[in-house]
């Protein structure tokens, strides 16, 4: 089986990849992976979802509603909850091995939302729908325990920091992570078989997310979708330079990939000053403690608990972890008495978070099956590339390529700097494909046929022709419609309504998530019982705790 699949990838029509030569380490592990590969030892990743999307009310407009209560308690529900606002849905899938499981588990989330949404529809774009104002985003609110209160007091903090309008930008989150097979492999081929296997894998996460930093900006060209947006996510009525009118209410950037990673979008200027390149697990976990540790004067000036009236949970640069914005992040599932990091510093990497990715309106469900094979192989190519150490002199070029990709990546003129020599996309990013194919032969020796490959070679084309991102697609159908941008979403999200509610829902899966509506309220109804502190010692007690360092914890050598 695995001499048929590999004989079809050389019998396919040849693909111009750009000229490029695998470092003697990738070559290396490449080469000393095809063996295990073709004998079944190389185990398909790990991988889940989360998608958010916007209710909107039948004339497209953000719902004012609050979370039906017919889709369970947001705060306990495992799958259906929300994100910054009530109206902002967010769909968590379980991890699955196979893209087709966590697609149709995707799926079947927005079918069951549709048969309770009446006639309130799911925004099927990045930005957001029209606003009318500050207000008109509602802050999610998750009960009276304390654990819900804090959750709601955390995003009334996000709003006094950046307001709400920023928040109600949807994307996709996709999470993934090694089993363990394959990481016991690696680290034999790395000849660390002495190094416990906690520090070896977190430290070649480490690895996998700076070389994913610098060359994320592959995928906003690739994929990003948010090329415009609504007038009203202005409410000021200052139009950037980057931006130009389109119809009445709509504003475009000619050559932007995805508007929702630019500074119009995601931003936090007070978190320039961490400088966090992801060097490794201690410098990442340290800069974070200092941050939620940190006050910071115009936080400070804005006042934290005036008189039961809670603003923000605390003054500092960082409130919680959370709050720190990048592209992507080192995650651990942490236990009910840690915050994120001390479980990073406990246990070290479980799984890496990648969150630069736009919804596609296109697409049904925001993102398709051929984007997580082709986002699986780039995740790989970051791991098993060689990855140094990120100095603060590149980590702002880095920054500053992104910032060039998601203004002007489909400007025929733009160049990026690579290593101190300048590159156009197409150049650039074909070398990269021709790496990220050979890894992806590595994960199709476990399919049948070559899906990998495929979704990889699907974007050359998109190197060569910006026009077929979907940043492309979308401004095309903007202007060849003449269309405002908030009236097109709103035709694509009726459509793809009408489309979800006629399909069909597995039966078992539709029974489990009636089953979980119910629990999820019993379960938030336990935990507002078990509250014995009123919210100010709850959360001081929260901060002392978040600000102590956990010891490390080696199970497995």
């Amino acid at each position: 089986m695995a001499s048929k699949r590999r004989d079809t990838v050389r019998s396919r029509p040849f693909i111009r990849y750009g000229v490029f030569t695998l470092s003697d380490t990738l070559a290396s592990r490449i080469a000393r992976l095809e063996g295990p590969a073709r004998r079944g030892q190389f185990s398909r990743l790990r991988r889940g979802l989360e998608k958010e999307g916007l209710r909107v009310d039948p004339a497209g407009r953000i719902a004012q509603t609050p979370h039906p209560l017919t889709l369970g308690s947001k705060l306990t529900h495992p799958h259906i909850t929300t994100d910054y606002s009530e109206a902002l849905l967010e769909y968590i899938t379980p991890v699955y091995c196979r893209p087709a499981d966590a697609m149709a588990f995707l799926a079947d989330l927005h079918r069951f939302s549709y048969r309770h949404l009446g006639d309130e529809l799911i925004w099927p774009a990045s930005m957001p729908a029209r606003l009318a104002g500050n207000d008109s985003v509602p802050i999610a609110d998750y009960g009276d325990s304390n654990v819900g209160t804090m959750k709601h007091v955390y995003r009334r903090g996000l709003d006094v920091r950046y307001g709400r309008i920023m928040q109600a930008i949807a994307g996709v989150h996709y999470n993934v992570s090694l089993p363990d097979d394959l990481w016991s492999l690696l680290r034999d081929i790395d000849g660390e078989q002495n190094t416990p296997m906690g520090d070896y894998r977190s430290s070649r996460y480490f690895g996998l997310i700076r070389n994913f930093r610098r060359h994320s900006w592959l995928l906003l060209y690739l994929f990003g979708a948010s090329p415009a947006l609504d007038r009203s996510f202005l409410p000021d009525g200052r139009v950037p330079e980057k931006l130009e009118p389109h119809g009445d209410e709509t504003l475009v950037s000619e050559h932007a990939t995805s508007l929702r990673m630019s500074d119009l979008g995601y931003q936090n200027k007070v978190q320039e000053q961490l400088k966090i390149c992801f060097n490794s697990l201690s410098n990442y976990v340290n800069t974070l403690r200092h941050a939620i540790s940190t006050p910071w004067p115009p936080y400070e000036a804005m006042g934290v608990n005036q008189t039961g009236d809670w603003q923000q949970l605390n003054a500092n640069i960082l409130q919680i972890e959370n709050e720190y914005y990048s592209d992507i992040r080192p995650k651990r599932v942490a236990r009910h008495d840690e915050t994120p990091s001390q479980a990073l510093e406990a246990r070290g990497v479980e799984y890496i978070e990648v969150r630069c990715l736009d919804l596609n309106p296109l697409l049904t469900l925001g993102v398709d099956e051929s984007q997580i094979h082709f986002i699986d192989a780039f995740v790989m190519w970051c791991l098993l590339a060689e990855s140094p150490w990120i100095p603060d002199a590149e980590c702002d070029t880095l920054d500053d390529n992104r910032r060039l990709v998601v203004e002007r990546g489909r400007d025929p003129a733009l160049t990026l700097d690579h290593q101190g020599r300048e590159r156009s996309i197409a150049d650039w990013g074909g070398e990269i494909l021709g790496g990220i194919a050979k890894v992806a032969d590595l994960l199709d020796e476990l399919e049948e046929g070559t899906p990998h490959r495929i979704a990889v070679e699907a974007m050359m084309p998109r190197l060569s022709d910006p026009d077929l991102t979907p940043s492309g697609q979308l401004l095309a159908r903007l202007r060849d419609s003449g269309e405002e941008f908030s009236d097109a979403m709103l035709s694509i999200a009726r459509e793809q309504a009408a489309h979800l509610r006629e399909e069909p829902m597995d039966p078992a899966r539709e029974a489990l998530f009636f089953e979980l509506v119910e629990t999820s309220f019993q379960q938030q109804a336990d935990i507002e019982r078990a509250d014995i502190d009123n919210f100010d010692a709850f959360l001081s007690r929260y901060f002392a705790r978040a600000r102590e360092t956990r010891l490390r914890q080696e199970a497995s050598l």
